[in-house]
């Protein structure tokens, strides 16, 4: 991973994707430590130095490495990230979190997230063969727009190929459990095809994959999440193509366009765990109701850029994106669907699919000011239309009702050189404009069973109680705000710079989970305040050293917001927004050594978090952010090595044990901690293509997974432990 900082966040979204290949024609040496990546995400020409935030940025090298070991782009974020959340390996990523705060994932800088009703899949919208390098950027920024209150996750796909002629790439691996079951096989095909003719480039290609069952480290199978959905068990297919075509030296013009869809299998059934005796959730073979879960994602991006327009550099993009995410049905325990109107009590079987469908444009322009040149200055405007809808595709009910988004945010920024570059000032704002639309509707007519017992208090009532099956007024409900962000940077000497920046976020809240939980009488949405933004501040200050062997960076933040965004279970077992005072404080460290042996490289990477939220509404926080909301403290520690044609790397990354302090803390939620290692190794053999052998979980340690472990004590069907060993053997070929 190659550490930079940057203060402008909206970028990412934008300059990557739409010309990734000036990354690699604008490379310049690092002190013998390979080539150091300058980034053109920030909408900005100005070196990584003069920006004063953080980003990392995961290479293609860094990123298959990942991707063969834990199989999927998040994991691989996950697992070089200490202050990422571990994953759930799951198809749902909900409760996955940066700096303890939700990413956007983006692809060429289109967001993937559904924010008015996040049905979390978007960290599986393509295949990570397609994608060049990973920019995540951390804290909130309004630059970006909506979402991405704890970061951005952009993944930039392949270049333009740099050649005459035709290119391409083939991948063929295989994957297995630490027993090889029948069953617990997987395998991958992919293939990328390019062509150069001139001005005109193409690049089209397709990845298929297939995953059995996973078993954990005692050779049992892992359980099913068969409403959220799985990995496991599946199959999924992702096409990708771009077309390019050169407008004279310094203008292009590009069309990306991309497709993925992961379908469950459906062979298997959970069967409960036992968290008193530690028993984990398993699964049988059998066919479970309904559609198994899915998810499909399709976009399409066009962008014009000239990096010499009138002395300064231009960008635009128009793009579209729409996903549809089906998930699996139930008929108990899932009171929400029940309605006496249509079936009787605990009889109705349903299942619910969210659509999502994004309009947006993007334009910014930059250059230094003539007579002035030591103040750039970029201006720009973003637009996005986003409508969202949550149905129950079995009985044809609306479940969240159709809400359409609409922002519109011209934006400018500054930065200023002083002293021959010993101090930099950076600054601007967004003002960010939106409505969000609502038609009137009426919630479902859940209902639920409270057992009639005589330990219950006087005057409880028990048996079957529907709620809900309100009239709800619609409206448009608008937001206007100016968001603020400043930094400032001095560098001493060449390679040692600090820096310290305040940046305000802002994004929606789960709009669908408020609007489809509401079960009052006389509710007009235009005042209703649990829909009002999320805004929330990252401030920050950070050194970093790069000299000689060493590449190190010490950060330490601070991020609140008012009414911030809780996911906190119902007794029904399904997960509410509760809008709360949160503030979130952490530590992150990272420190890369070059040794002496040529090739070898040492790392080590650490993140301390503290979270806490107003549970009583008292307007002081009193509550530690439990594991749906926060990650644990973390350390990594990796070993590589690469010369000639081999290369290897081994990595292991200790869950540091956390107890939850609070009025509302639940102790059954406390974390122990596990350890895990990875190892992988590969041997390139020329024309006859390269070799990787991979393992996750090296030592086949048995453990519950961070999510599972601090998350629903009651629910013994949400008991999952980890994968065991696994192992992955995989070919290469180039040509």
């Amino acid at each position: 991973m190659l550490r930079r900082s940057f203060w402008s966040l909206p970028l990412v979204a934008l300059l990557a994707p739409i010309h990734p290949a000036c990354a690699q024609e604008r490379a310049v040496e690092d002190d013998g430590d390979g080539t150091e990546i300058v980034v053109t995400a920030a909408r900005t020409v100005l070196p990584p130095n003069a920006l004063p935030l953080t980003i990392d940025i995961i290479d293609k090298t860094a990123l298959d490495q990942q991707i063969a070991i834990s199989g999927s782009v998040t994991d691989a974020v996950a697992n070089l990230t200490p202050s990422f959340s571990p994953t759930r390996q799951k198809l749902s990523g909900a409760g996955e979190s940066l700096r303890g705060r939700s990413p956007l994932y983006a692809i060429n800088g289109i967001p993937q997230s559904t924010p008015l009703r996040d049905g979390s899949r978007d960290g599986f919208t393509i295949d990570g063969f397609f994608v060049d390098r990973v920019e995540l950027i951390y804290g909130s920024n309004a630059l970006q727009g909506i979402g991405g209150t704890g970061g951005i996750v952009n993944q930039v796909t392949v270049g333009a190929p740099k050649t005459e002629g035709l290119s391409g790439r083939a991948l063929l691996q295989g994957t297995a459990s630490e027993g090889f079951q029948d069953d617990g096989f997987g395998g991958k095909a992919a293939g990328l095809v390019q062509y150069k003719a001139g001005r005109f480039d193409a690049s089209v290609g397709a990845a298929y994959e297939t995953r059995g069952a996973y078993y954990d480290g005692n050779g049992h199978r892992i359980g099913v999440n068969s409403t959220q959905g799985e990995t496991l068990d599946s199959r999924a297919l992702s096409l990708f193509g771009r077309f390019g075509y050169q407008l004279g030296e310094t203008g292009r013009i590009d069309l990306i366009a991309s497709r993925f869809q992961l379908k469950g299998n459906g062979d298997y059934l959970a069967i409960p765990g036992n968290r008193a005796t530690g028993v984990p959730t398993s699964a049988v073979r059998g066919d479970a109701p309904g559609d198994p879960a899915a998810s499909r994602t399709e976009s399409v991006a066009l962008s014009i850029t000239d990096t010499a327009l009138w002395g300064g550099n231009f960008v635009s993009q128009v793009f579209f994106n729409r996903s549809r995410d089906t998930f699996g049905g139930e008929v108990a325990p899932v009171p929400t669907f029940q309605d006496p109107a249509i079936a009787p009590l605990n009889t109705l079987f349903d299942q619910s699919q969210n659509r999502s469908r994004k309009i947006g444009a993007k334009i910014s322009y930059e250059r230094a000011i003539p007579g002035f040149e030591a103040l750039t200055v970029t201006l720009g405007f973003d637009a996005l239309w986003d409508k969202t809808e949550q149905r129950l595709i079995a009985t044809g009910r609306t479940w969240v009702p159709p809400t359409d988004f609409r922002s519109l945010a011209p934006f400018g920024q500054a930065n200023l050189k002083l002293f021959d570059g010993l101090v930099r000032l950076a600054g601007g704002a967004r003002w960010e404009n939106v409505e969000i639309k609502i038609d009137d509707y009426h919630t479902l007519a859940s209902t639920t069973f409270v057992a009639c017992s005589p330990t219950l208090p006087p005057g409880t009532p028990c048996g079957p109680s529907t709620y809900g099956g309100v009239a709800v007024a619609g409206g448009k409900p608008k937001f206007e705000d100016l968001l603020i962000n400043g930094g400032v940077i001095v560098e001493p000497t060449e390679g040692i710079r600090a820096y310290a920046s305040y940046a305000e976020g802002f994004t929606a809240p789960d709009v669908g989970r408020i609007t489809r939980a509401i079960n009052k009488l006389n509710v007009d949405l235009d005042t209703y305040l649990d829909i009002s933004p999320i805004v929330s501040n990252n401030r920050e200050i950070g050194v970093e050293v790069k000299r000689g062997p060493l590449d190190g960076s010490v950060t330490y933040f601070w991020s609140s917001s008012d009414k911030g965004q809780l996911l906190i279970a119902n007794p029904g077992g399904i997960f509410d927004v509760q809008r709360q005072r949160v503030e979130i404080q952490g530590l992150e460290v990272n420190l890369g050594v070059r040794l002496p042996i040529e090739g070898a490289r040492l790392g080590i990477g650490y993140a301390h978090l503290d979270g806490r939220y107003d549970s009583d509404a008292d307007g002081r926080v009193d509550t530690d952010l439990d594991g749906t909301n926060i990650s644990p403290d973390r350390l990594n520690l990796t070993a590589s090595y690469a010369r000639g044609r081999f290369s290897a790397l081994v990595q292991t990354q200790f869950y540091l044990s956390r107890t939850f302090k609070g009025l509302k803390r639940d102790p059954r939620n406390d974390f122990g901690g596990y350890t895990l290692t990875d190892a992988t190794v590969r041997y390139d053999a020329g024309r006859l293509g390269a070799i990787r052998l991979s393992a996750q979980n090296l030592f086949n340690l048995q453990y519950i997974d961070y999510s599972s472990d601090t998350r629903l004590p009651t629910d013994n069907l949400s008991y999952f432990a980890g994968r065991g060993r696994t192992l992955t053997l995989g070919w290469d070929y180039r040509f």
